[in-house]
């Protein structure tokens, strides 16, 4: 079969999408029976563009990393707006790879709410419009008979939410654990192994490139709220949003703080979690905590992720995933494309 895509997003995750898209070519061929057509690739601030008869993914790629416009590879009128991008690209499935806005997930939302009422499947990588929207997207999708899925929006392409959706039947998530985000986590190993100020290890952080300019969504733990909220309304029903989270960062933890800790046998992490309570209500907090470093959230280190799963038949069900970049999160896009195609929808599984 032969299967129209469009990219809505091309930086870091859309280029490293479709560097993936290229190397699997034959494998999808191959083995899934799917010719994939990119015709569409929108940009911020290189330019857009359509041709549906396909588009060069290597050529795009060339002109991105140079700094020049995709029109260029543009067939018909100017387009230079999202929602006329969407409109105009022929296509069959939507990779969504657009900024992240925590305040409400737009414009995101409204990008992908407008291609599932078009009755195109979508795959996102994008936090906002999950956390925000996941139930009414979730119950669009189901109307339209089509594919929404998001699994590179936690643990990138770590398959969390597969092993929820799949691997757990008939099986509760009481409780969700874990340590989610890479920035924090690798500040708090530098402070922890090389006793640098928290100053110091945010430098450090930005200098390799895994921490902003700005890091405010990481050290004040907006990022791993997201991801917190989404592992609970997704795996566990709830239906929470971002300021719903306990929620305190890092940005206070100083290096006598992680030395004290270290003295007691103990490191700090910041630790996302959602328990649900007796009464059935989900409650869901994202703090920084004394582990003791037999605890085996304290063994992630670096920019490496884990969390742990309490089930109400298997006491713990725990992922990790090392050292995570643009290409893991590509290819927990890659897999959601190939689930859709063999009709594992997300929103047929999950508990509503």
């Amino acid at each position: 079969m032969v299967l129209n895509a469009a990219l809505l997003g091309f930086g870091n995750v859309g280029q490293a999408l479709a560097e993936l898209l290229i190397e699997k070519q034959n494998t999808l061929r191959q083995d899934f029976d799917v010719e994939l057509r990119v015709v569409g690739i929108a940009t911020g601030s290189h330019g857009q563009a359509i041709d549906p008869g396909g588009i060069d993914l290597r050529q795009a790629l060339e002109l991105r990393r140079a700094g020049s416009s995709l029109e260029a590879l543009h067939s018909g009128h100017p387009i230079d707006d999202p929602f006329r991008f969407l409109a105009d690209s022929p296509i069959d499935l939507l990779f969504e790879s657009t900024p992240t806005n925590v305040e409400d997930g737009q414009p995101a939302y409204a990008y992908i709410f407008g291609a599932l009422e078009r009755g195109v499947h979508v795959v996102t990588a994008n936090k906002g419009p999950v956390a925000f929207g996941y139930r009414e997207l979730a119950a669009l999708a189901r109307r339209k008979n089509v594919g929404f899925l998001f699994e590179s929006t936690v643990m990138d392409g770590a398959p969390v939410l597969a092993i929820g959706r799949e691997g757990l039947p008939a099986n509760p998530i009481l409780r969700v654990r874990g340590v989610l985000n890479s920035t924090t986590n690798y500040i708090l190993t530098r402070m922890e192994q090389d006793e640098l100020s928290f100053d110091q290890a945010l430098g450090a952080a930005q200098e390799i490139g895994i921490a902003e300019t700005d890091p405010t969504l990481d050290i004040d733990g907006w990022d791993s709220a997201v991801k917190t909220v989404i592992l609970a309304n997704v795996l566990m029903g709830a239906d929470l949003r971002p300021l719903d989270v306990e929620r305190q960062g890092i940005r206070h933890i100083t290096l006598a703080d992680v030395q004290a800790a270290r003295a007691a046998g103990e490191c700090i992490r910041l630790i996302c979690q959602a328990e649900r309570q007796p009464e059935g209500d989900v409650v869901a907090s994202v703090t920084p905590q004394r582990v003791a470093v037999q605890d085996i959230l304290a063994s992630v280190t670096g920019t490496s992720s884990i969390v742990d799963l309490e089930t109400e038949t298997l006491p713990c069900v725990t992922i990790v995933e090392h050292d995570p970049g643009p290409t893991t999160t590509a290819y927990g896009m890659l897999a959601d494309m190939i689930n859709i195609l063999r009709g594992r929808h997300l929103t047929d599984i999950l508990p509503m």
